[in-house]
This record gives structure tokens, C-alpha cells and sequence, in this order.
């Protein structure tokens, strides 16, 4: 599947709130859930407006990944963007229908290949999330450590994993 990035925009916030609700479970198997609240349409959109404010002071980037119909299916970011520090931190998510077809390591590698403002990126995921975990690799990211912190979700016993990749 072909794939694009393209930067969060506010006429997102409809296709992007029923893209994240028809992927809710999915995703709360593998990262802590976003709350109730995140699910309420018009609580959605005053988060969307406060990425988009994020995104504009250009503290974040935002990004939707569409795929060959112009639909979502996935989102990555590059945030708490420190341009003292030549630091920021990437996140992904690819939904439940696309997993499995190289999408979050395309959408990593176009994301690489945008105007980055850093040197360094860090990644988080968690010990069971081996698929975000060979995105990362496959990227060039090297793995930092394992918290020794143990957490429960979903009944399983995990820990964070942290990555890094220098440009």
C-alpha cells in the first residue's frame, strides 16, 4: 500500500475522532487508554484545536497517514519539539484494519525524510509491542534501555522500552 503524511489540519477533526473511536480497543491493547473524555466529539475537538495551537508555534508536528484513497489509516507526530536541545520525540499509530503491512515503518521513514529541526528523536514503546518496536529498528533507532519500572495493562505485566536515533 502506498502511503502519505500530511500535516493535522482543523477539517481532520471529524475523520480523525471516528478513525480513533473505530480504533479505541485496538489501541488500548497496547498503550494506556486516552480516557473517556477523548471519545466525547465535543471534547475531541478542543484537543484538536490545542494540537493544531501546538503545531503552529511549531512546538509539535502532527501528521495524518493516508493511505491509497486518501483515507486514514494511521497518525505520527514529532513532539515536545526542544530546538535548544536538538531534541524531539516520535510517536505512531497504525489502525487495526492496516497493521502488519510495513505502514508505521513507511510513515517513520517519510517522517525522517521531512524537514526534522533536531538531531535527536526518541521513541517509547512497550516490551509487547514487538511490531512498533521493529518500526523502530527498521528505522535506524537503537535501543537505550528497558525501565526497570513493571506496570499492568490489560493484565499484562510490561515495562517501557526507549529508543533513539541520531541524524
Amino acid at each position: 500500500m502506498e502511503i502519505s503524511i500530511n500535516s493535522l489540519q482543523e477539517r481532520d477533526a471529524e475523520e480523525l475522532y471516528q478513525f480513533e473511536t473505530d480504533n479505541r480497543l485496538f489501541f488500548e491493547q497496547m498503550v494506556p487508554s486516552r480516557g473517556e473524555d477523548y471519545y466525547k466529539f465535543e471534547a475531541f475537538k478542543i484537543r484538536h484545536r490545542e494540537l493544531l495551537a501546538e503545531q503552529e508555534e511549531e512546538k509539535s508536528k502532527f501528521y495524518l497517514i493516508r493511505g491509497n484513497s486518501s483515507n486514514i489509516v494511521g497518525r505520527i507526530n514529532l513532539v515536545d519539539i526542544d530546538i535548544m536541545n536538538d531534541v524531539a520525540e516520535v510517536g505512531y499509530r497504525v489502525g487495526e484494519e492496516y497493521g502488519g503491512k510495513g505502514i508505521g515503518a513507511k510513515a517513520l521513514k517519510l517522517l525522517l525524510e521531512t524537514e526534522i529541526s533536531v538531531k535527536t528523536i526518541k521513541a517509547k514503546t512497550t516490551t509487547n509491542n514487538i511490531a512498533s518496536q521493529k518500526v523502530l529498528e527498521k528505522n535506524g533507532f537503537k535501543q537505550v534501555c528497558i525501565s526497570s519500572d513493571e506496570f499492568e495493562m490489560n493484565g499484562q505485566k510490561m515495562r517501557f522500552i526507549d529508543y533513539m536515533l541520531e541524524l
